[in-house]
């Protein structure tokens, strides 16, 4: 059953397209220039799972630094600024304290990789509960440090206070006093906390997307002309990360749409697109610049409310694209159009579609005229 996915005042996420005068003008604007202009729209909902199975391994040093040892691996999505970004807001640190460490097998001992939107909803969960551990010993090490009881404490911006005075010992400091002799025997070592942990609930990212394109019928040529979309991650930790993840994510799904192909030679099965030279990429002067939004309805399946949006910029966009340069070219009478969207694709379709219908009137006025 899917979690709860209703937002906050039952908005709507749908992007909002043109109205129908104004869409209806752009759409008169471009014929009198020759192009043809279409709409498309796509929704989408994910399953994110991915290997169940992460661990994060948090320690404060006494010199001012915590690492944090975490088994899956950035690919280009800012793990160090994310990551670290909780941990500062756990552990009252600055960003620059920080140390994020993976990828290093003499330090992770179990990880469980980076696919399917589960770096942060899985590694956000264990690294949790390793910092609840780091403020649960270093509140008794602090209680020791200030002759008080552990109920009278409460840690805040990276300090352990006494309710009511103003006695109080840092997390630093704390993790130094671990070090000392004559700290208590259950007490003494690495100020650390450790969570291995296996998450089988899945998490439902969801949004929708519109793209807009207008069709040279002469050459084929497609344009995206405007792309807007609305994703919900549950809680975004870092919007800007997301941000350039949605946006990469659009431009690898209408490369898809559009330009990617793999061509192989029919006899000797030989990869004929094996270089850039031959296989199209979509590039920054192809594309217009997106309209993009997060909605943050908190899943209810992990305990951050974290659904994921590494993948949600591609999964609507191949749709949103294709739906749009078939709505350009209805009224020319295409109904259908295979991927990658070529030029040579949409010209064959135009050419083929104007032919039916030449075909089909000389039926019909032959038939008529036996009448």
């Amino acid at each position: 059953m899917l979690q709860s996915s209703t937002p906050e005042g039952g908005a709507n996420l749908t992007p909002t397209p043109p109205q129908r005068s104004e869409g209806s003008g752009a759409r008169r604007e471009a014929r009198a220039r020759g192009r043809h202009r279409g709409i498309g729209l796509a929704n989408y909902i994910e399953i994110a799972t991915g290997a169940p199975r992460e661990r994060a391994h948090i320690t404060v040093r006494p010199e001012g630094r915590i690492d944090v040892v975490i088994g899956t691996l950035a690919a280009g999505q800012g793990h160090e600024t994310s990551f670290a970004q909780l941990v500062v807001e756990w552990l009252g640190c600055t960003l620059d304290q920080v140390r994020l460490i993976s990828g290093d097998t003499d330090r992770v001992a179990v990880g469980g990789g980076s696919h399917s939107g589960r770096s942060m909803r899985l590694g956000g969960v264990v690294m949790a509960k390793a910092a609840d551990q780091i403020v649960e010993k270093g509140a008794r090490l602090a209680a020791w440090r200030l002759e008080s009881a552990v109920a009278d404490l409460e840690f805040s911006g990276g300090r352990f206070r006494v309710r009511g005075t103003d006695r109080a010992v840092g997390l630093f400091e704390v993790a130094a006093a671990a070090g000392r002799p004559d700290a208590p025997d259950d007490l003494r070592g690495p100020l650390d906390g450790a969570c291995d942990e296996t998450v089988s609930t899945p998490s439902f990212p969801y949004g929708c997307a519109v793209c807009e394109v207008e069709v040279d019928p002469e050459t084929g040529v497609v344009e995206v002309a405007r792309y807007t979309s609305v994703d919900d991650v549950g809680r975004a930790i870092n919007p800007m990360i997301v941000d350039g993840q949605t946006h990469g994510g659009i431009v690898q799904g209408l490369g898809q749409a559009l330009w990617e192909h793999c061509r192989y030679d029919a006899e000797s099965g030989q990869l004929l697109s094996a270089t850039f030279m031959e296989y199209a990429m979509p590039r920054a002067d192809l594309l217009p610049s997106f309209t993009t939004e997060i909605s943050e309805v908190p899943s209810t399946s992990n305990p951050l409310g974290l659904r994921g949006g590494g993948e949600g910029g591609t999964t609507p966009a191949l749709g949103a694209a294709v739906n749009a340069i078939v709505d350009a070219l209805a009224p020319l009478g295409v109904e259908h159009l295979e991927m990658p969207v070529t030029p040579e694709r949409v010209w064959d379709a135009i050419r083929t579609a104007q032919l039916g219908r030449a075909a089909s009137q000389s039926c019909s006025g032959g038939t008529r005229a036996s009448t």
